[in-house]
């Protein structure tokens, strides 16, 4: 049975991702991996992503493989290149980042991306990933964020609606939420500005499945 080990760096990303694969991937063994240190140690850092950073991801994927993992799925947006790091010390099975297969579902709608997050790090990194060219816009959210810390869902889920509707009144035809931990504010984004909203969490199943099928 195909065992996928799920990296975090935030707690809130927990759920969004094991409640996406129970629904669309049941049969999927699961491990998870959770060092929230990750996130506030970046958020803290004058030197962003150094090599001491990419030394503690490629620790944590060496643990994962040592388990037996087939696949690993890291789920914070704000660590592209620590990613591809690992990506590169283990070449013999699937490594994806949280936000590549969302990144290819915006590119292909051919619409004005409409990029939302709630972590500051992740716009600081992220755009640089989608196509030279791509039509983006971006919208950051904190208070979001610090919604999910206080316990306050459906604040978080507001925000990243109001967030939603700018960006469709700035001209976006798609939306797309950067981060596994705004993945359950789909539906309220969607029903307050009208357009399609894509989920890193929804994308980087189907992704993965097809990578682990083929």
């Amino acid at each position: 049975m195909t065992r996928v080990a799920l990296i975090h760096a935030l707690t809130h990303s927990v759920a969004p991702i094991n409640d996406a694969l129970e629904r669309e991937w049941p049969q999927c063994r699961r491990m998870n991996l959770l060092d929230d240190s990750l996130s506030a140690d970046l958020a803290a850092s004058p030197q962003g992503l150094d090599d001491a950073m990419n030394a503690r991801f490629v620790a944590l994927a060496n643990y994962a493989v040592g388990t037996g993992a087939d696949a690993i799925l890291f789920t914070c947006s704000a660590f592209g290149p620590c990613i591809e790091a690992v990506a590169r010390r283990h070449a013999d099975r699937p490594v994806l980042k949280p936000n590549q297969a969302m990144i290819d579902d915006a590119v292909a709608s051919g619409q004005r991306i409409g990029l939302i997050a709630s972590f500051a790090p992740t716009l600081a990194s992220m755009p640089a990933e989608f196509p030279a060219g791509c039509p983006l816009d971006s919208e950051l959210t904190e208070e979001a964020l610090a919604a999910l810390n206080r316990g306050d869902p459906q604040s978080h889920d507001r925000c990243v609606a109001d967030a939603a509707q700018r960006l469709a009144e700035r001209g976006a035809g798609v939306i797309a939420l950067a981060q596994f931990s705004m993945a359950r504010a789909r539906a309220a984004a969607q029903a307050r500005c009208g357009l399609p909203v894509l989920t890193t969490v929804d994308s980087a199943v189907r992704a993965l499945r097809r990578r682990l099928h083929a």
